[in-house]
């Protein structure tokens, strides 16, 4: 892929962390609403979260996992990062694979389902959000520090690239007159 001009690639920057954030925050919601579901008494209560979850789920999970994962996969392959140059991009890219598809063939269809059960608790509608939670607690440190180094191909990448500097630098040396 061509690499993203910056004002481009600074824009889809501000768009993949406001929604990446916003996953969180939905989560937490989420998570909230169904340990609120869970503890309560009042069957009315646990009724009232699992609807509220319904609506959530039904119209930002989904919008919200697919814009995350497009934009983090156009950053990657339009930057120097790459998707397959540096480990944490690529586990990040795995683990938002994997949630995003949980979120939306697992969780969505639980909370529909629980939503319509009148108001029987369901533990289900905490371990998941809590899962989800910890996940993108732990991408969102991985994106700040950036552990674990370059990839196989990554070192491939950046050794080619300093032999083709290197190679330039030989040829301007012959080309700039010595005294």
């Amino acid at each position: 892929m061509k690499p993203l001009k910056r004002p481009a690639r600074r824009a889809l920057l501000v768009v993949h962390v406001a929604v990446s954030v916003s996953w969180l925050g939905l989560t937490l919601g989420l998570l909230t609403l169904g340990i609120t579901a869970y503890t309560t008494g009042d069957s009315s209560l646990t009724e009232a979260s699992y609807r509220a979850m319904k609506v959530f789920a039904d119209w930002l999970l989904a919008p919200v996992v697919v814009i995350t994962l497009f934009s983090g996969l156009v950053l990657s392959l339009g930057t120097p990062w790459g998707l397959a140059r540096h480990h944490w991009v690529r586990i990040k890219f795995w683990i938002t694979m994997v949630t995003g598809a949980a979120t939306v063939f697992a969780l969505r269809p639980g909370i529909a389902q629980a939503a319509d059960s009148g108001g029987v608790p369901d533990i289900s509608l905490v371990a998941a959000p809590s899962v989800a939670t910890s996940a993108y607690l732990f991408m969102t440190v991985v994106s700040v520090l950036k552990p674990w180094g370059l990839t196989r191909r990554g070192r491939r990448v950046r050794a080619a690239s300093a032999g083709r500097r290197a190679g330039r630098e030989a040829a301007e040396k012959r080309l700039v007159p010595t005294a």
